[in-house]
């Protein structure tokens, strides 16, 4: 088999060899067939082009090789005004046999043999294969000057084929939905052609995602990509038939809205007709929501589109869509009834798959956020495997640190009241890998992942490795007192060939590096997949958090969520004396270490609303220039309400077992915010500036 490097794309045959272009060791072609496959036709194999190669000409072929001439699109009208498409591309079978079809698509691989030509033609739908043989009969000079037309035919060129289905006896390709069937063409129209892509349109390639993302529209021809799209798809359709039978109106809210303090960073869009003055894009429906409550609407809903100007991750991206949800006279357990309706009639008709299996009673487990935050580390936990935190702080008081120097300093500061043992500042925490699971893991990995938690935050990774009698080896922290070590060994159910972790010093810190090593060690332990569901889902209501958190920076209590979230009736005395103490009725439905959703019953009693702006030092009159328009709608007779927003983009992406939401999101910013195809964010011109007003000041250099 020789390559052709001035042909790009052409490979060509020898004698009897048989061959498979980027072919897999076991012969396999990247269109599911083994080489040798093919149905019978007569002839040799001239070529198989897997992207378009520049046309060959007569000596390249060789003598006895016809010339494959370039053909310019043949007239499209009969096609689209005479012949419309019957199929798409997956939906033919054995009992179509003998039925004429008309189907339109992309070239996905093309193959001339000697007497006949073969093409995959790909819609969204699937694959089908068509045969253009010269020979076919009973329909005049059609077919031949179709198979000449198809011998110029290149992957990507769009095309209409007129045909009929033939079977393909034994030889069926069984890795296509289509593989008893192949179309025998009797028409061939050319819609269009197509330049060389830049990477090949198949499911498994190793392209850089900057040059995918570049050109977005050829990796949308993409099954991964498509198939996760429908997925996206379905989750709408059913998301609007399940509210629109419960009752739901679906009413929109403004994009552009006035700028409110709290919650994440907005873009901000500058008024023309108001120099000066700004909107912000709006980051949730929050307020509007409630002034339809305030209106009476009683049940709400929309997916729609919100904005954040953050930093963004693997599950973040600044524009981004979520299904927001208010009802009025509720209470915190009729929102879950609701959502939780909702998570099953997805999962059953998207996914097939019925939740009441794990669940019988329909419901999902609730945990307290304190409880979530002590044996995991953060408020979203994934619960698909066991291992959990120990909160060792009161053994290390007890102790006085027990001779080690950082950890006395730590019990001192509790001891002598600076630091509160209910609303702990600092904290100690362990982590137990069970030996079973320990001893896959070697000292060189555990001292790389002193690396993995500094690159969090965290000043190291201390550790021990349990040996015979308790005692611990492989530790910086050998120097303990044998009443704390046996104390530490009790309290977190540590045995011979356990491993231990141990992370110390500001709490948010401390939560955030081992929230994080236990899912990274659940990875590198196979207790979980690197990425994807794995076929396992398990639901979580976090509930009851704190409705304040403490602003180191502005040495403030600041609102853990907004300040719009009802307190629990038992705390309200405490919102002008212990802030910190203060619970409410806020919760968040976790999807395997996701947040998918989150939400609250809202503050309808104007009175508590006050209450609330003064503990976190919003003075009256701030208050009625931030969210006047609120405060007004709540005198006026805001019945008691509240709702939840549910991510559509992670929803969409831990359900198609995708690696990010640029997965599910059909033309996504980079991490760095920047649309690659369109090369947007620009530049805007010096008289749009001025007709604005704005002045734009370089970065420093």
């Amino acid at each position: 088999m020789a390559h052709r490097p001035d042909r790009p794309g052409i490979v060509r045959r020898r004698g009897g060899e048989r061959h498979a272009l980027h072919g897999e060791p076991d012969g396999r072609r990247h269109d599911g067939r083994v080489a040798g496959q093919e149905p019978q036709c007569a002839g040799r194999v001239r070529a198989v082009f897997r992207h378009p190669p520049v046309l060959p000409d007569r000596a390249a072929l060789g003598k006895k090789a016809r010339p494959v001439r370039a053909i310019l699109p043949g007239p499209m009208a009969r096609f689209i005004d005479e012949l419309k498409r019957t199929h798409h591309c997956a939906e033919l079978r054995a009992a179509d046999v003998g039925e004429e079809i008309i189907l339109f698509g992309w070239v996905a691989s093309y193959r001339d043999f000697g007497g006949c030509v073969f093409i995959d033609l790909r819609d969204r739908e699937g694959i089908t294969q068509i045969v253009f043989d010269p020979d076919t009969r009973d329909h005049g000079d059609l077919p031949r000057a179709a198979h000449e037309l198809a011998r110029a035919l290149r992957t990507e060129w769009v095309i209409g084929v007129r045909g009929r289905v033939a079977s393909r006896g034994t030889n069926v390709n069984p890795r296509l939905a289509t593989g008893e069937i192949e179309i025998r063409g009797i028409e061939l129209a050319v819609f269009n052609k197509a330049d060389t892509p830049p990477f090949l349109i198949e499911d498994e390639i190793d392209t850089g995602e900057e040059k995918r993302l570049e050109y977005r529209y050829l990796d949308l021809r993409r099954t991964p990509l498509q198939r996760s799209l429908r997925v996206r798809h379905r989750i709408h359709q059913e998301t609007r038939r399940y509210f629109d039978e419960l009752g739901f109106l679906e009413l929109e809210t403004p994009v552009m809205v006035k700028y409110t303090p709290g919650g994440a960073r907005n873009f901000l869009v500058p008024s023309r007709m108001n120099a000066g003055k700004f909107f912000a894009l709006a980051e949730s429906p929050q307020l509007f929501k409630q002034l339809y409550m305030v209106a009476g609407f009683d049940r709400y809903f929309q997916i729609v589109k919100c904005f954040r100007d953050e930093d963004l991750r693997l599950d973040r991206q600044p524009e981004f869509t979520q299904i927001d949800v208010e009802m009025s006279f509720v209470n915190q357990d009729d929102v879950f009834r609701v959502m939780e309706g909702l998570v099953f009639r997805v999962w059953r008709e998207v996914l097939g798959v019925d939740l009441r299996e794990k669940y019988p009673t329909g419901r999902f487990p609730q945990l307290p956020f304190e409880e979530s935050m002590g044996k995991y580390g953060n408020d979203k936990p994934d619960l698909r495997f066991d291992l959990h935190h120990t909160d060792l702080t009161d053994v290390i008081i007890e102790h006085e640190g027990g001779g080690i120097p950082f950890l006395a300093d730590i019990a001192q500061r509790f001891r002598s009241g600076e630091l509160r043992r209910d609303l702990p500042a600092q904290i100690v925490k362990a982590l137990r890998i069970p030996h079973a699971h320990a001893q896959k893991v070697s000292r060189t990995e555990v001292d790389k992942l002193e690396d993995y938690v500094k690159g969090m935050g965290a000043r190291g990774l201390a550790r021990a490795k349990v040996d015979k009698g308790g005692a611990w080896t492989q530790s910086p922290l050998a120097k303990m007192s044998e009443a704390m070590r046996q104390a530490i060994n009790d309290r977190t159910g540590a045995a011979e060939g356990d491993l231990l972790f141990f992370q110390f010093g500001k709490q948010s810190t401390v939560q955030t590096v081992m929230a994080n090593l236990r899912v990274h060690l659940a990875k590198r332990l196979g207790l979980i997949p690197q990425s994807g569901h794995g076929g396992q889902f398990n639901f979580l209501w976090v509930v009851n958090p704190p409705l304040f958190e403490y602003d180191e920076d502005r040495k403030t209590w600041a609102a853990a969520h907004h300040a719009f979230t009802r307190p629990h009736d038992a705390c309200v005395a405490l919102l002008d004396t212990d802030p910190g103490k203060v619970l409410c009725h806020r919760y968040d439905l976790v999807l395997n270490g996701f947040e998918i959703g989150g939400g609250s019953i809202r503050l309808h009693d104007p009175e508590v609303q006050a209450r609330v702006f003064r503990a976190l030092g919003i003075a009256d009159d701030d208050a009625r220039q931030k969210f006047g328009f609120l405060l007004d709608a709540l005198r006026y007779g805001a019945p008691p309400h509240g709702g939840i927003a549910i991510g559509m983009d992670r929803l969409a992406m831990l359900l198609s077992g995708a690696e990010s939401l640029r997965d599910v999101i059909p033309f996504p910013k980079t991490q760095k915010g920047t649309d690659l195809m369109t090369d947007a964010p620009s530049r805007a011109a010096p008289e749009q500036l001025e007709e604005l007003r704005i002045r734009v000041v370089e970065p420093s250099p």
